[in-house]
């Protein structure tokens, strides 16, 4: 399953401070007495830093592995967040909420634009009227022009990862990483190879505009930089806000 390896590397890989920029924008966009979802939460450390801010926090996301991790990180930090395993195309056993995040480009991880419409109908469902959404996306301009030919390469005694992007062949706006794991088995004395295939795709900024209006969005503004900068074409990525219609 995707993730399933990756989970191992996650926390290991990627820049602590995102974490902090995510909390900023969301800190300053919304009530630190909400009840607040955070969607695609992974190994939750968005979700204990909301909630020690003072929010009452759940966390879901598709991966058992990322969650396993989530909840260790939410008891060892003493917070108390209510994890969910399942698909962001179905909320229907979670309740409503104040406000819903879901950051770190997961919605790029729908195949479809059908997809992506039903989890945007299914975050307005579990919005409280004038809730808020707020997400982020990558651009084209990062699957088209950024992308492309990107590698990363990690290495210490114990694991080696190696990243490759590409451009997708049958798709427009999207891009596929594949993703190659070595985990030292002291046992056999020898590394295990695992493979992930990751694909990412993403929309022009009209596109997203219209199936959240269409999903019962309104007042949707859309930033650079964490919320710093205003809309720009050329940027890696887009961060979104919007309230659900009263």
């Amino acid at each position: 399953m995707i993730y399933h390896e990756f989970a191992k590397f996650y926390d290991d890989l990627f820049d602590e401070t995102l974490y902090d920029k995510w909390l900023e924008y969301t800190l300053r966009r919304t009530n630190r007495s909400d009840k607040i979802l955070d969607l695609a939460c992974g190994t939750g450390r968005l979700a204990v830093r909301l909630s020690r801010a003072g929010y009452n926090v759940d966390g879901a996301d598709l991966s058992e592995d990322m969650l396993t991790m989530a909840d260790q990180r939410a008891r060892e930090a003493d917070q108390q967040i209510n994890f969910f395993q399942l698909d962001m195309r179905n909320l229907s056993e979670l309740p409503s909420y104040d406000s819903i995040t879901c950051f770190d480009d997961s919605l790029c991880y729908l195949s479809s634009e059908s997809d992506l419409r039903q989890t945007f109908s299914q975050v307005s469902t579990h919005l409280k009227p004038g809730g808020s959404f707020l997400f982020d996306v990558i651009t084209p301009y990062q699957t088209d022009e950024v992308y492309p030919g990107y590698m990363y390469n990690y290495q210490d005694e114990d694991r080696a990862f190696m990243w490759s992007s590409y451009a997708s062949e049958s798709v427009s706006h999207a891009v596929e990483h594949e993703l190659t794991f070595f985990l030292y088995d002291g046992d056999k004395n020898a590394y295990d190879a695992y493979n992930e295939l990751h694909k990412e795709r993403t929309y022009p900024v009209d596109r997203y505009s219209q199936m959240l209006t269409g999903a019962g969005f309104s007042e949707i503004q859309i930033t650079t930089n964490f919320g710093e900068d205003s809309f720009k074409n050329d940027v890696k990525r887009w961060l979104f806000e919007c309230k659900k219609v009263n």
